[in-house]
């Protein structure tokens, strides 16, 4: 990936382990402001809060990247728009109000999205104990149930639907008390291994992919991804978002 210049291009999107998020040369909490860092000491447990602090660490970089700047000159803000609490809620960059961006981080696995055109980003892993079929009968529509039902593996192939309605939910095209009436039964369920799969619903793009093979083989983080925005998002790695 050329890393002269991200735009006008579609959105800029990663995911990597939050472990190999804090290693980058840009990385480190200096970065974040300090509602980000009174959020962070609040995490009980030492690995929520590396998470959190690499998810925000990370789309700061992908917007570095985006903007030609470095990333230690980035504010990232957060406002619920029903609390108006500043810890949490869409993020945004004060100072670049044209540049949008989005985070996720699930167990050890962080993503980020940056671009000039709205974007949502999703990342999970796979749960220990399996779904509860309640959960996908609140997620799903009846078409999308009868093909998660089919599939040779039922669990991940909700996982797939679940990232890409949380997505959606980043982007302003759903909500957590919507998803079970937003049919995406029509976009495939499976990506071409490790290579990401494109496709389209109305007018969005979706970036569709698998970290690390479709049984986490250790060469990647095994997570479920997906981004979605109004222009193709493009996937970067850590070593393509050097300074």
């Amino acid at each position: 990936m050329d890393n002269a210049s991200y735009e006008p291009a579609g959105p800029l999107v990663a995911v990597a382990a939050s472990t190999e998020v804090m290693r980058h040369p840009e990385a480190g909490e200096h970065l974040l402001g300090p509602a980000e860092q009174q959020r962070a000491a609040r995490f009980h447990q030492v690995s929520g809060r590396l998470d959190y602090v690499a998810a925000h660490v990370l789309v700061r970089i992908c917007a570095a990247r985006v903007l030609g700047v470095d990333a230690s000159g980035l504010t990232l803000a957060q406002q619920c728009p029903d609390c108006g609490d500043p810890t949490h809620g869409k993020p945004y960059l004060p100072g670049h109000p044209d540049l949008h961006v989005s985070l996720s981080h699930t167990r050890g696995v962080v993503a980020a999205a940056a671009g000039y055109h709205p974007v949502g980003v999703d990342v999970e892993l796979p749960t220990r104990t399996g779904t509860p079929v309640e959960v996908f009968e609140r997620v799903l529509t009846e078409a999308e149930m009868r093909l998660v039902q089919a599939h040779p593996e039922p669990g991940r192939a909700f996982l797939r639907q679940w990232v890409r309605k949380e997505a959606m939910v980043k982007i302003g095209r759903t909500t957590l008390d919507t998803l079970g009436g937003l049919d995406l039964s029509a976009l495939p369920l499976d990506t071409p291994g490790e290579r990401p799969l494109r496709s389209r619903f109305t007018d969005l793009y979706l970036l569709d992919w698998q970290d690390g093979g479709q049984d986490g083989d250790g060469r990647g983080t095994g997570a479920t991804a997906c981004a979605v925005s109004t222009r193709a998002p493009r996937l970067a790695t850590l070593a393509t978002l050097a300074p």
